[in-house]
């Protein structure tokens, strides 16, 4: 019964679903690029609260709808790119005086991640496989 809720077959999706994942991602493209420009102009992040909020409740949310479609995608590169990508903003909020050099590397996971064939989006290393369902 877990296994079916949080591996649904077929994936679930919602009217409308590839929009929505096309606004959240402008979103958190805008927010990242305020904070990473902001940063880059020597702002501290606390100075910049709508940037840092923006870009982690857009990366939230983000997650929130790739999680109803299946948690299959946390087991996958694309999703494990999240997760390190939070970790980078994490750090950078706990580091500031590294802040910049972490949101850089976040948006280089980030564009790689998202840009990568499909065999390395969807691998997964806890099968060790390509995993698409």
């Amino acid at each position: 019964m877990l296994r079916r809720l949080l591996f649904p077959q077929p994936l679930r999706s919602f009217p409308g679903q590839r929009w929505v994942r096309i606004s959240i991602r402008t979103w958190h493209l805008l927010a990242m690029g305020v904070l990473l420009g902001g940063t880059a102009h020597g702002l501290t992040l606390a100075e910049q609260p709508w940037g840092v909020y923006g870009t982690l409740l857009s990366g939230a949310v983000f997650v929130l709808v790739e999680l109803h479609t299946s948690f299959i995608w946390l087991m996958q590169l694309k999703g494990l790119a999240v997760v390190l990508k939070f970790l980078l903003l994490g750090a950078a909020v706990a580091s500031p005086e590294h802040s910049l050099s972490y949101l850089v590397a976040a948006v280089v996971v980030g564009g790689i991640s998202s840009h990568m064939p499909g065999k390395y989006r969807y691998f997964s290393p806890f099968h060790g496989r390509v995993v698409k369902e």
